[in-house]
Order: structure tokens, then sequence, then C-alpha cells
């Protein structure tokens, strides 16, 4: 389905297993200042799916850490930990299509399988399902998975920022996961559900993020869903060369002081390749580059609609 809207709606939504950090804040910059950019809503979701990993004063630090920037949330803040009846209902609608069956492998049970097959594969790619319980017609029970079926497709989509992108998610990632065994939902299954409740229209968010979007177009697809116009920003580096994150001891963002905050958004937008603001309150700088990035990215529709190819 072609992207569809009349106003631009975007989001900026973090888990909230730790603070804010320099990479966080490029993508939450990056995001708030298309919407502004573009006379849009910009929300704040807490995606706090996988709740032992998550916190409540994680989330509440977030928000803090965000307001200091000036980056306040449009509407009312969503916690998907609160959405378990939306993400039940759209596992059903998968489970009554067809799209969407059982599976009782684990993570070793892959790799297992892809040691003994003797099949050569890149990094990281002994984790792609290879379909093992999708014809076995299990009865899903607590303890089992919920995959769904990805079949041999092709997704094509435009990228703002990287250009034209595609993968074949049969490939590279196989039947992915929508519930996990321990009962949680899967990363892809609520944010697809998500934006479609909020009305979400665009997704600014981390480079690192880019290998999802095909997972999540085939989901919307099959869920009858909107697809939305993406732009993948890039990423903080830390000294390992690596992407900075809470897993590699990211540094929380300082915000004790409206000067070290500052200095943070300046940092930030100097990822995004954005001028210095001389400026002295951080008002003025978010409005000083609200004019930079419409005149950067002046246009927030995507060059060509989102398709996938067999």
């Amino acid at each position: 389905m072609k992207p569809s809207f009349s106003r631009y709606r975007g989001r900026f939504a973090p888990s909230p297993t730790g603070p804010l950090h320099a990479g966080s804040l490029v993508a939450a910059l990056a995001s708030w200042l298309d919407a502004r950019a573009h006379q849009g809503t910009w929300l704040v979701r807490m995606e706090d799916v996988d709740t032992p990993r998550c916190s409540r004063a994680a989330a509440q630090n977030i928000l803090a850490q965000l307001s200091a920037c000036g980056l306040l949330s449009d509407e009312p803040v969503l916690w998907q930990s609160s959405r378990e009846s939306a993400y039940a209902s759209a596992v059903q609608s998968l489970l009554n299509t067809n799209a969407a069956y059982a599976c009782r492998c684990s993570r070793s049970d892959i790799a297992r399988y892809w040691a003994a097959s003797g099949t050569t594969l890149g990094r990281h790619q002994d984790t792609v399902y290879p379909g093992t319980c999708r014809h076995l017609h299990l009865q899903f029970q607590p303890g089992l998975a919920l995959r769904f079926k990805v079949g041999q497709t092709v997704v094509h989509w435009q990228d703002r920022r990287l250009g034209a992108q595609q993968q074949h998610v049969g490939a590279s990632v196989g039947d992915f996961v929508l519930k996990r065994s321990d009962g949680l939902w899967a990363y892809q299954l609520a944010v697809v559900v998500d934006d479609a409740a909020q009305g979400i229209t665009h997704v600014v968010r981390g480079e690192d993020l880019a290998d999802n979007t095909p997972r999540q177009i085939l989901l919307q697809q099959a869920l009858g869903l909107p697809s939305y116009i993406y732009m993948h920003t890039p990423l903080v580096l830390g000294e390992n060369a690596e992407k900075l994150s809470k897993q590699n001891g990211a540094q929380s963002l300082d915000t004790r002081t409206p000067e070290l905050t500052l200095q943070a958004l300046n940092a930030a937008a100097r990822v995004l390749d954005l001028p210095a603001a001389q400026a002295d309150d951080c008002a003025s700088a978010l409005a000083f580059w609200v004019n930079a990035w419409r005149e950067r990215w002046p246009q927030a529709q995507s060059a060509q609609p989102l398709n996938s190819t067999p």
C-alpha cells in the first residue's frame, strides 16, 4: 500500500533500558527537526515491550532529558507495555490468514542446524531461520514462539537519505518472530501496530534500524496497514568504531545545565551535518536548525512508492 497522508506525523521511540546518550539524541533531534520543518506533529513513544529490561524510572529520565533539550511530545506519551490487546489482535489476524505459525526452535537449535548443514554463511547469518517448524502445524502454547511467514520476497523501498534499498527477507532473516517463547511481544510487531495506531506518516530513526524496515513493510502489507516514508540518520560511533549504545558503555547525556545541554545538541547537529548554532539557549538553536533542516531536506515525500516483488 502506498504512503498516504495529509499531514506529517513523526515519532521518537526510545527503549527505556537506560538514559539517553549522544547517539540516541541524534535520532531524537533529527525526528523532531523533520517534523517541525514540515509543520508536522512529533510524538514520543516508550518502547518498553521488553518489560524485564525496561523501567519506568529510565523512561522518566529520558523524558526529562528530552524536556531539557526542548524536545517535547505534542501528544501524551504512548507506552507499549499498555498495548497487549492490540498486539494480540494483530497476531490473531495473521494466524487467521495463515501468515503466522507456532515455533519451538531456540537460537541454539538454529545455530546447530546451520552448523550441521555445512552451509557457509556470512557474519551473523547463522541466525537466519530455516523454516523448521513452518509445516508442523504446532498448537501455539506457552513456551513456543510465533513466527511470520516471509516467503520468497524481495522488498524494495526508498530511503530519503540512503536512497534506493532492497532486501530478500527470506534469505537475510527468514521467518521472523512476532511473539517470543518467553511470552514477550517482538519489536517488529509492536512497532508496526503502534505506528499505525498513532497515524505515523514519517519514520526518522538511526541507520542501524534500516535493516528492520523490510520486515516491517511485509507486516504492514499482511495487516493491510499503510506504509511510511523512511529516513535513516547517521550513527555516532564509539572508540571501537561500533555504534554507540548502552550495551557498549555509552555515557548518559549530560543535561544538568543549559550550557551542557546546548553542547550536546550542537554535537548531535554536527553528526547530522548541520551548521553550528550561534545561540545562547536551546530554543534559539532549535529554531535555527529547523530552517537549516528545511533547506537540506526540503521534501518530506519519498522519491518512489514502497513495493515488493517476488
